[in-house]
């Protein structure tokens, strides 16, 4: 096999899949990912790779045409902040971005296997099928990965694979450097060390009370898992979710929390912030059919042995501060 790009290879779920790569024995793995942010590099001890590009370093030699002898490209990285307010920033980032890798990737006859987002889906209100795009997302975040989703479904051209991944609520080991946008299990064992207690946000709608407010937790294992079955089978086509299929509760996730910590449950609920307040999804889950339909058959982590797994063999061994 030619090279294999991984673009956000230093981030969260780029990190875990050059691990499970190298362990498939892969190593002609180019990273790509954004050199300023020194916390990233931790994630990549003791991994194999051939070369690290900065992202914009990267760009600008693939828009002069530089051919890095692809075979497959995992386009990872992007800005998942929900909260960012630039909109240029964002379409350029994600979206223009996303679109020049899909170009390299015809020309070099490169297969495309990239990362979209449930936050697609906005409030829900149209569905959480991955056959359905006609999608209001409520954040520039969700917004800049539907333009993309969308263009690529317009395009007549395309690399000889292409798939989205529409990624739920991912946790697990190499978050730790997303500050405000790591997982709630991530802040809720670093609350617990530090003042012995979870915060959740309140609920500001009548049909769900404080806690009850219900997303799709998926362990990072799982997403890459997925990853490898598209790598092994390079005829599917199409955009995917990435879910359990099964929501669950914030209360069941801190409960998970201190059940694997040995301690009682001490949830402290705490306003949600005005700028969140309509642009929060109370509910997410993702319906599986499709990818079990082409023959995924791996069984996915309950949250509750997700959470221990994370608490007791990643979250334990970190220096909190």
């Amino acid at each position: 096999m030619k090279n294999i790009i991984v673009t956000g290879g230093a981030g969260f779920i780029g990190s875990n899949l050059v691990k499970a790569l190298n362990e498939k024995g892969y190593e002609n793995i180019i990273i790509v990912d954004h050199l300023a942010d020194n916390r990233k590099r931790n994630n990549l001890a003791g991994r194999k790779y051939v070369r690290y590009y900065d992202k914009k370093e990267f760009l600008t030699l693939i828009e002069r045409g530089e051919d890095f002898k692809t075979d497959v490209v995992f386009h990872l990285g992007a800005c998942s902040d929900t909260t960012e307010t630039n909109e240029d920033y964002m379409i350029s980032n994600n979206t223009v971005y996303s679109q020049k890798l899909f170009e390299y990737c015809i020309r070099g006859k490169a297969r495309l296997i990239y990362a979209s987002s449930a936050a697609t889906y906005g409030d829900g209100a149209q569905g959480y099928s991955d056959d359905v795009f006609e999608l209001k997302p409520l954040n520039l975040y969700g917004y800049s990965k539907h333009l993309f989703d969308k263009w690529v479904l317009s395009t007549i051209s395309r690399p000889p694979q292409c798939v989205g991944l529409k990624f739920f609520n991912v946790y697990g080991p190499n978050e730790y450097h997303k500050d405000k946008m790591a997982s709630v299990i991530f802040h809720g064992y670093t609350q617990v060390k530090k003042e012995g207690k979870i915060k959740l946000f309140k609920s500001y709608r009548k049909d769900f009370k404080d806690g009850q407010q219900k997303r799709d937790f998926i362990y990072v294992k799982d997403v890459i898992k997925i990853c490898l079955f598209f790598l092994e089978n390079g005829g599917i086509n199409g955009i995917f979710n990435v879910g359990t299929g099964k929501a669950r509760s914030f209360l069941d996730l801190a409960n998970s929390v201190f059940k694997s910590l040995n301690k009682q449950p001490q949830i402290k609920f705490i306003d949600m912030p005005e700028s969140l307040k309509d642009k929060y999804q109370y509910f997410t889950e993702a319906p599986m059919n499709k990818l079990r339909q082409i023959g995924y058959k791996e069984k996915f982590y309950e949250l509750e042995i997700g959470i221990e797994d994370y608490v007791k063999n990643y979250l334990a061994k970190l220096e909190i501060k």
